[in-house]
C-alpha cells in the first residue's frame, strides 16, 4: 500500500495510454479477486493521479512497464530491477511485478522523484528513483 504523508508533496507521474488501460484493466482485476489487493489498489489510485499521454510524450526517464530501475531505499539499500507484469516476476532475476507496493510506488516516478510507501511489514519507507533504463517499447 502507499503511504502518502499529508506533509509531503506527490511527485508528478506520467503514463502512456496504452499502459494505463493495460495496467487498469489488470488492477480492477486483481483488486475484484483480493489477489494483491492493497498494491493493486495503490497503483488504481497511481493511475488516477497520473498525467495520461501519447506513447511519444512518455519522458524516457520515467518508469514503465519493463523499464529497469536502480533505486535506494530508505537511503541505504540501492537496488536494481526490472518492472514486469505478474506473469514474469522472477524476483531472484530481479523482476519485481507492478503489483507489489515496490512496483506500484515506482511505476510513473523519473529519476531523481521520491515516494513514501508502506512495505509489507506496515512500516513507511521511503524510496528514490536514481536511473532508469528502457528496455523496450511498451504498451
Amino acid at each position: 500500500m502507499l503511504f502518502h504523508p499529508v506533509s509531503e508533496a506527490l511527485p508528478q507521474i506520467f503514463v502512456s495510454e496504452n499502459e494505463e488501460r493495460s495496467l487498469f484493466t489488470l488492477a480492477t482485476a486483481a483488486d475484484l479477486t483480493q489477489r494483491s489487493r492493497d498494491a493493486a489498489q495503490s497503483l488504481l489510485r497511481e493511475l488516477e493521479r497520473a498525467h495520461v499521454v501519447s506513447e511519444e510524450k512518455v519522458p524516457r526517464n520515467v518508469v514503465r512497464m519493463n523499464s529497469r530501475v536502480e533505486f535506494v531505499l530508505d537511503d541505504t539499500n540501492r537496488r536494481r530491477v526490472e518492472i514486469v507484469y505478474p506473469r514474469d516476476a522472477d524476483i531472484d532475476a530481479g523482476k519485481i511485478s507492478i503489483l507489489t507496493p515496490v512496483g506500484a510506488a515506482l511505476f510513473g516516478l523519473s529519476a531523481g522523484q521520491m515516494m513514501m510507501l508502506q512495505g509489507n511489514d506496515g512500516r513507511p519507507h521511503k524510496l528514490r528513483v536514481i536511473s532508469v533504463v528502457q528496455r523496450s517499447t511498451s504498451s
